[in-house]
């Protein structure tokens, strides 16, 4: 069974139409790596997935279990939430608290388990992003890289069945993205299931399981990573392909 399903999903705003049905599943363990240029609908379908957006038709399923529906209540939504993590692109840390409390705060809040628990998985994870000095540290005081990995680890806390990436390397340099794209690579190997918006084409070749090419609101173009990149079958893809390379 598929860890997650989607179905269908649209989304209009004002009269405009930014997701126009869009349909894929994911096995648990798999990485999907979107990409496609500003307003293809990429960020849209992933704040529709995390229930930040309220699809106005589709299914989303997690586990086997339908998740969307007419007039879900505010509880269901916050519910639903809990099946994905979210990884912004810039970071969204309380700057008010350390990076403990930082990661320690929802599962505290959603009494997820005792607080000695919670802290040493905090710590964990803090140690898995290579971050273990830093746990009294505040956002302020840390690296842009450093911070995204303490936003991996936050998401983390949660246990999510999906994790989901919002181009978490765009407002870092070259240095620090490649600190943060490690932690994603390291992710991969221990089984998680990850949805990840990228403009880095070189990590969606040598990360993603399967690369989906968005362009106008619907999938243009799926498969692997070397059916996506090296042999598309859509000009519109193509057209991307060459526009990345040639940009650098």
């Amino acid at each position: 069974m598929a860890v997650l399903e989607v179905k269908n999903i649209q989304k209009s705003f004002a009269g405009t139409q930014v997701l126009k049905g869009v349909s894929f599943s994911l096995e648990k363990g798999q990485v999907l790596a979107i990409i496609g240029s500003s307003g293809s609908g990429k960020t849209t379908l992933l704040r529709c997935l995390n229930f930040l957006e309220t699809p106005d038709a589709g299914e989303i399923r997690v586990n086997g279990s339908l998740l969307t529906g007419q007039n879900l209540t505010d509880a269901q939504i916050r519910q639903n939430r809990l099946h994905f993590g979210l990884v912004f692109q810039n970071f969204n840390l309380f700057p008010q608290y350390t990076v403990l409390e930082n990661i320690t705060m929802a599962p505290t809040l959603l009494k997820k388990a005792p607080a000695d628990r919670i802290r040493s998985n905090a710590l964990a994870l803090l140690e898995k992003v290579g971050l273990s000095q830093k746990a009294n540290a505040y956002p302020y005081q840390l690296s842009g890289g450093q911070q995204q990995r303490v936003a991996i680890a936050r998401a983390l806390a949660l246990n999510p069945e999906v994790l989901c990436f919002d181009e978490p390397t765009s407002a870092l340099d070259p240095e620090l993205t490649n600190e943060v794209l490690r932690v994603i690579r390291s992710l991969k190997n221990q089984d998680n299931t990850m949805v990840v918006v990228t403009h880095e084409m070189d990590f969606a070749r040598s990360v993603a399981d399967v690369v989906m090419y968005m362009a106008d609101g619907v999938i243009e173009e799926m498969g692997t990573p070397e059916e996506v990149f090296g042999n598309p079958r859509s000009e519109k893809t193509r057209s991307f392909i060459r526009g990345t390379q040639e940009s650098f």
